[in-house]
């Protein structure tokens, strides 16, 4: 069920959402099989994908690889390289053309390289032996030479592949944001923000990166005939906005996220929480965090809400074509001092 003032017409600041166009007919399931030489970001490109909501798996037995892909619901991203049991190139080939012919699924092999000089230094950084340079196995000792034999061996994997990307001179955020623009779904931007409404009494949020004092704003609480109800209320919301200051904090606080939430994105990263906090939690931060909410929607952001202080209800998660329910994440506590900013 959902809370009062959630829907259009009870939210203080009632704004329509605009009809949903009907949903498109579902695309062919993304296959993502990464490969590649070692030390080149095969398990950096891995991660970008777990976090592009894909389902990740890295080195499974090459035999088993139509089996896995059988039993993934949506998208899958694997692993494959020398250190998979059964590897042979042709093998890992002709696995690739099977999955290409089946209908329904869209199979991409992306390969990653890396200069050798550049290979060689990340081997020296990390100190790992390279699966080609074993003694025990008569392949050579030096990093170098293993490089070289791996280069050679994967070079079929290479002119089959879809991608190459050398990552000699990227940095990991820009080898997230070259996997995003690739494989993001179209329209979902890179980032899941949460909006947290607290009272100040029971700490701060300990998951917040963002913290905002509303505490400066005229409080409903001292008004007999408010206290009891919450910023979901229209007599709340019009007692709050009715403080001479707000309209100036909004604005700020608006023009502040708004430029600030794609530098993020750009830096790679991928949850944030806004936390709005006053004195009980039910009042001024509930209304700027439903508005917030509101706001960052329109804008084309993922955006959950959550009321901390108001534990017996449930809070509304909302995004592009998405509104459903969840659970609060109530009674949390700050184990760690935020500092918190205020915005006169």
């Amino acid at each position: 069920m959902t809370p009062p003032g959630n829907s259009p017409g009870d939210r203080p600041d009632a704004v329509a959402d605009p009809p949903h166009p009907a949903p498109a007919p579902p695309g062919p399931r993304p296959i993502v099989l990464v490969t590649g030489l070692s030390g080149a970001g095969k398990a950096a490109i891995l991660r970008v994908l777990e976090d592009l909501r894909f389902e990740t798996v890295d080195n499974p037995p090459l035999g088993g690889l139509e089996a896995l892909v059988d039993g993934a619901p949506g998208p899958l991203a694997a692993g494959i390289d020398i250190r998979t049991r059964g590897f042979t190139p042709a093998l890992a080939l002709a696995a690739l053309d099977r999955l290409r012919r089946r209908p329904g699924l869209a199979a991409t092999l992306v390969f990653a390289t890396a200069e050798e000089a550049v290979l060689l230094r990340r081997y020296t950084e990390t100190r790992r032996r390279h699966p080609l340079a074993d003694p025990l196995t008569g392949t050579g000792r030096r990093v170098i030479d293993g490089i070289a034999r791996e280069r050679t061996l994967l070079e079929p994997l290479q002119e089959a592949a879809d991608w190459t990307v050398d990552t000699s001179g990227l940095s990991l955020p820009d080898l997230r944001r070259m996997v995003e623009a690739r494989f993001q779904p179209d329209g979902v931007p890179g980032l899941a923000i949460n909006v947290v409404s607290f009272g100040f009494p029971k700490g701060l949020p300990r998951e917040a990166d963002l913290v905002f004092d509303l505490r400066f704003l005229r409080n409903p609480h001292y008004d007999p005939a408010l206290r009891p109800l919450t910023g979901h209320d229209a007599a709340v919301a019009a007692y709050v906005t009715a403080d001479s200051d707000y309209a100036g904090f909004w604005q700020r606080l608006t023009g502040f996220l708004d430029p600030l939430l794609p530098r993020h994105v750009a830096e790679g990263k991928k949850y944030l929480t806004v936390a709005l906090g006053c004195t009980g939690g039910r009042h001024r931060s509930v209304l700027v965090a439903e508005r917030l909410a509101d706001h960052l929607r329109r804008s084309g952001w993922r955006t959950e809400v959550t009321h901390r202080e108001i534990g017996s209800e449930t809070c509304t998660v909302r995004g592009p074509g998405v509104a459903y329910q969840a659970a609060p994440n109530s009674g949390r506590e700050a184990q760690f001092p935020i500092p918190s900013l205020s915005i006169p």
